[in-house]
């Protein structure tokens, strides 16, 4: 690994580190309100981090907010990323969206839909290994 690369990979580890570390602490905030049975603390999480990638890539990307590609990747992919993956999955729908509407939405129903799958998949295979 390059001299930059690493150096940029060194960056997303310490933002995801930091991202996941906040995402507990909000999860941790938002369930001291209360627990329901809902999952308010990763909904907050997904809402919030889409709203701040959102921000944050048109600040950047737009020419309002100059920033290193270090802090880019280090707040996108890092931070955000750590904090919550559905920022960037929100993000990259809304530019296909943008450019290929079909496109966007069958990203968006397959993302959803084989996500989903592969978490039942897991599911229905863990139980299978362990035994009550």
């Amino acid at each position: 690994m390059g001299g930059q690369l690493m150096k940029l990979w060194l960056w997303v580890a310490l933002g995801s580190a930091l991202g996941g570390s906040t995402r507990y602490l909000c999860g941790v905030a938002v369930h001291s309100m209360g627990s329901t049975g809902f999952p308010w603390e990763t909904l907050w999480v997904n809402v919030t981090g889409s709203f701040l990638i959102g921000l944050f890539a048109t600040w950047s990307t737009a020419g309002r907010l100059k920033v290193s590609v270090a802090t880019h990747q280090f707040i996108v992919t890092g931070f955000l990323g750590g904090y919550t993956t559905f920022s960037l999955f929100s993000l990259e729908s809304l530019r296909l969206l943008e450019k290929t509407p079909l496109l966007g939405w069958l990203y968006m129903g397959s993302t959803l839909s084989l996500s989903l799958f592969g978490v039942w998949l897991g599911y229905r295979l863990a139980l299978t290994w362990v035994k009550p």
